[in-house]
């Protein structure tokens, strides 16, 4: 069997002008919740591919990708002019292991994300396991603009199936708001405002914390959670910070 399978593009969700989703149905093998895959095109008689992490829950057989378009990129320019029906490449099998089942058990679980490196903790919230494992959840969501906060609607609605249990705080870097916490979150850690947002405490007694995004802010945030005593999460030594380096233009 060929390792790609023929996607068909089901919807194409335009959220800025730059950020957009694709909704597509593919027979892929199954995946974990934090997983990404490949999609790929053929341009100019060569496939093109590039990875993607999965926004949809594995109990979602409609795959969604998140995605930024890439100045100089090769495969995104192309990919905003899908349409309805058109196809695309999808690897059948998934990969990673920013996933639950690497994350030891916590009170607290804080999911931290800049820009499009939301989409695998939507996948992760989407999940019975999470809100079994874990008595309270914050997802933490640092764009630069507001219109950047995407996905409300499906952010909303889970705040409202897990009251009590779930909170979204975002962060705006570029300006203000009534509603975000401004700047980044290294330094929102450090002086206390997210945990004064929250009304929960980040430490290594009760937290686990996973981190998303852009290579400065896992490696700020990082160091900033170690200097509270946090050390990294791995197999064979079990800790607190579960990291994945995500490119915003995953070219």
């Amino acid at each position: 069997m060929s390792k790609w399978a023929e996607g068909r593009i089901v919807n194409v969700r335009r959220w800025t002008e730059q950020l957009y989703s694709l909704q597509l149905e593919a027979d892929i093998e199954p995946f974990v919740a934090g997983q990404f895959t490949r999609l790929a095109m053929d341009i100019d008689n060569e496939r093109i591919a590039r990875p993607y992490s999965f926004v949809n829950s594995p109990s979602n057989p409609l795959l969604e990708f998140y995605f930024i378009i890439v100045p100089d990129g090769p495969l995104t320019h192309h990919m905003i002019d899908l349409q309805p029906g058109d196809t695309i490449w999808v690897a059948r099998r998934a990969a990673g292991f920013f996933v639950l089942p690497e994350i030891p058990d916590a009170e607290h679980l804080w999911l931290r994300s800049t820009g499009t490196a939301i989409g695998p903790f939507l996948s992760i919230l989407g999940t019975e396991e999470v809100w079994r494992r874990f008595p309270r959840i914050v997802l933490v969501h640092a764009v630069r603009t507001s219109d950047e906060l995407t996905y409300r609607d499906e952010i909303q609605q889970i705040a409202s199936t897990h009251p009590g249990q779930f909170q979204m705080i975002p962060f705006v870097s570029r300006e203000d708001t009534d509603f975000a916490i401004r700047g980044r979150v290294p330094a929102a850690i450090e002086d206390g405002r997210l945990e004064v947002r929250t009304g929960l405490t980040l430490d290594a007694a009760q937290s686990q914390v996973m981190i998303c995004g852009n290579p400065a802010m896992v490696r700020d945030t990082s160091a900033v959670l170690k200097e509270r005593g946090m050390k990294k999460n791995l197999r064979r030594h079990p800790g607190h910070i579960t990291t994945e380096n995500y490119w915003k233009d995953n070219e």
